[in-house]
């Protein structure tokens, strides 16, 4: 029931934003060839409205290997275990599947599995949230986030617990408090759960947008972010890679891939990175922070929270692999989305090896003998090295060797 409510609101929502004549130009998202593909297989009824000689009509079963009848077969690439090591499977086949559920699109099949109602709508214009075990991604309706408090506070917010305080997240629906407070066990640490913020969920009497609470209603799709250290691309992709899970966990409704949606950064610090730009991967809008809403309470008609980069067993940060594996199709899934929205080109292979270092230029952690190591590769001729250093002001600086 919950499902077919949140479906139903956002069909209507798109029928009455669509133009009768842009009905396929509005639902195909920008996608590489062998993507949209399968995301037209997700959403056969989409694909049946193609014409007929299109090329993504293809009768492929091609899928991306998180639906439960998706052969191995069809997945969107099947992971390689080399040699007879097995590490502490029993046996090969349970080693490439044991891989495939922790760094492949197994990952995201246990996720749509474990989505769980947290608080059950009896009526379309009513609240609803759902989330996975943990509180690692949830998704909701009709919420209101009373961030006045978030004015009053004298220092800025980056991983605090205590955004909100009890009352302050609202939804009319019924919320089942035992089933929410069981899954508040990864609550240790800001980027491990949504737990904090979730434990302080409490019901209005009735609907959010009849209240008359609402200081500012937000009718585009947002994804809320506790984000990782934007300045380390280690750990700033932590971010970018589990948003992009996320679209598949959610991937509900033929607009999951969409652009036209709003990121929400949960904290007052201005966001800045030298890797900024990959947001414009997911939306077109500008990246809001909790300093564009301090002081209102907003009421988001769809929001999502999504996987965060710091879960207990989580991709990217605390993956635990196993051993002997390696060719994770989502890996390569999110590879190629980035490139294809940010519209990288391809450069063909030359006779010379490139070689991109990344310089450090901060108070800590830097190679101290970096300039040696630089003038070493420069001797080999079949290597063309560049030297980038990301900084503040201005924003890169790259040195041909």
């Amino acid at each position: 029931m919950l499902h077919l409510l949140i479906l139903n609101g956002l069909l209507s929502m798109a029928m009455a934003q669509a133009k009768p004549d842009a009905k396929l130009t509005l639902s195909l998202p920008n996608l590489p060839s062998d993507h949209l593909i399968r995301y037209l297989n997700t959403f056969p009824k989409l694909k049946q409205q193609l014409p007929s000689n299109a090329t993504t009509r293809s009768t492929s079963l091609a899928c991306w290997g998180h639906e439960r009848d998706c052969s191995a077969e069809a997945r969107f690439q099947n992971p390689h275990c080399a040699g007879d090591h097995t590490g502490w499977a029993r046996s090969k086949e349970a080693q490439m599947q044991t891989f495939y559920y922790q760094a492949d699109f197994g990952y995201i099949q246990q996720q749509l599995l474990e989505l769980t109602p947290m608080c059950m709508p009896k009526y379309l214009t009513d609240s609803s949230l759902e989330c996975t075990r943990y509180l690692r991604f949830c998704r909701g309706r009709n919420l209101l986030f009373d961030l006045r408090d978030v004015a009053q506070r004298e220092e800025r917010i980056r991983y605090h617990m205590d955004v909100l305080s009890p009352g302050q997240l609202l939804g009319h629906c019924d919320l089942n408090r035992t089933r929410l407070s069981a899954e508040m066990d990864h609550i240790g640490s800001a980027l491990q759960s949504w737990g904090p913020e979730l434990r302080n969920f409490a019901v209005l009497p009735k609907p959010v947008l009849e209240s008359h609470l609402c200081d500012v209603v937000v009718n585009t799709p947002t994804f809320i972010m506790k984000i990782d250290a934007t300045y380390n691309m280690y750990h700033h992709f932590c971010d970018f890679f589990n948003l992009y899970a996320s679209l598949f966990v959610n991937q509900s409704h033929p607009a999951a891939f969409n652009t036209d949606v709003q990121i929400l950064i949960w904290e007052t610090y201005p966001y800045d990175s030298p890797f900024r730009d990959t947001f414009k991967a997911f939306s077109q809008r500008p990246v809001w922070t909790l300093s564009d809403l301090e002081g209102k309470r907003v009421c988001f008609r769809n929001i999502v929270l999504p996987l965060l980069p710091r879960m207990i067993f989580g991709l990217f940060y605390n993956t635990p692999i196993i051993q002997g594996c390696s060719n994770s199709g989502l890996f390569r899934a999110f590879s190629e989305f980035i490139l294809h929205r940010l519209q990288i080109p391809f450069k063909p292979p030359q006779r010379r090896l490139r070689i991109t270092y990344l310089s450090r230029r901060t108070k800590y952690r830097q190679v101290l003998n970096e300039l040696d190591l630089l003038s070493e590769l420069e001797k080999n001729e079949d290597y063309l090295v560049e030297r980038v250093s990301y900084e503040r002001w201005p924003s890169h600086e790259t040195q041909t060797f």
